[in-house]
């Protein structure tokens, strides 16, 4: 045997190296990590981040006073077109314009992404504590709780989420009680996916050698739960809970332009499409910074939820790329090889 062939690479960390560093770290801190080299997740966190910064503080909340000098309810001489410009940049007194009767467009719309917000974090929190809480009881009881709860879980299914949201819709603008009232009733009926991908989970977390190292220490099945196998599932949940966060944003705005969400005189991203969609041809602004937002804000919640997914399950990672290579290897020309030209006897 040669010796090169007997030596180690000196660019190669010793194996050993990497798995102390590897074991030295906690849980949470490989996660993070792993979240952090997906660079359009974390792009995709601080955008997201930023706008609802942006948006919250430009027309303020609640008590709190914005930095933008107009209200999304007050009426203003028309002063034309948006005032916007990028280079050099400018705001202007109507960076977006006015709608037909004169309000200003960039409040409108910042109040509309401000109820969306609402509306995702609401949905995405409560509907999965309904959903976790559900799925958990399901998973681990199993028997004829788990055939009750889950046929109650199939007939929310089987009902469509829109005809679901619009009796919801109906009901929650009727009384007048505004976006929170809309966002409770909505995460009421939105648990049902989660559910079923905790007690999958549950399932199959419920037969491991540490559970039943904890039943037969007498722990109970409180603590079982939320002591030993929630903390195994908790990366299931999160990443339901973004996809479920995503879900509601469209969710919302389609029911405002159907008129069954948020309505007059607050203002909704589906509500402001709705009421502008007559005047995309000669007022497209109004039509398409909606648009434009609704698009953002569900397209960056499902890249953090990618990057989640990834962080918590490498392995998903791990097998995408694999499936992706072999995509690839397949799509690839092969060289053609000629038949071997066989001798026949004279």
């Amino acid at each position: 045997m040669s010796q090169s062939m007997i030596e180690s690479d000196p660019q190669s960390p010793p194996p050993t190296q990497a798995a102390d560093a590897v074991a030295g770290k906690s849980q949470g801190r490989l996660i993070f990590e792993r979240f952090l080299q997906n660079r359009i997740s974390v792009v995709s966190l601080i955008l997201l981040v930023g706008i609802i910064v942006f948006t919250f503080s430009a027309t303020g909340f609640g008590p709190i006073p914005g930095w933008w000098k107009y209200d999304f309810k007050t009426l203003n001489p028309q002063a034309g077109g948006p005032t916007l410009s990028l280079w050099p940049f400018s705001f202007g007194d109507h960076p977006f314009g006015q709608n037909r009767i004169g309000v200003d467009y960039f409040a409108l719309v910042m109040r509309g992404i401000q109820n969306s917000v609402i509306v995702m974090v609401v949905i995405g929190g409560l509907g999965t504590i309904v959903g976790t809480v559900v799925g958990a009881i399901a998973g681990y009881y199993r028997g004829w709780v788990d055939a009750v709860l889950m046929r109650i879980t199939d007939v929310f299914i089987v009902i469509p989420a829109i005809v679901i949201g619009a009796v919801v819709g109906q009901t929650a603008g009727e009384s007048g009680l505004g976006v929170w009232v809309l966002s409770i009733l909505l995460a009421l009926v939105s648990w049902m996916s989660i559910a079923r991908l905790v007690r999958a989970e549950f399932l199959s977390l419920r037969e491991r050698e540490f559970v039943e190292a904890a039943r037969v220490a007498g722990a109970s099945d409180a603590r079982i739960i939320f002591k030993h196998i929630l903390p195994n599932a908790v990366g299931v949940v999160i990443v339901s809970a973004t996809l479920l966060a995503a879900s509601a944003i469209l969710l919302e705005t389609g029911l405002s332009y159907l008129g069954y969400g948020i309505r007059a005189p607050e203002s909704s991203l589906g509500l402001l499409i709705s009421d502008n969609q007559s005047a995309f041809t000669t007022r497209p602004w109004l039509y398409w910074w909606p648009a434009v937002f609704i698009v953002s804000l569900a397209l960056l919640v499902n890249f953090v939820g990618d990057g989640l997914r990834d962080a918590f399950d490498p392995r998903q990672k791990r097998f995408k790329r694999r499936k992706m290579k072999e995509f690839i290897d397949a799509g690839a020309p092969r060289p053609k090889t000629s038949a071997p030209q066989t001798s026949t006897p004279e």
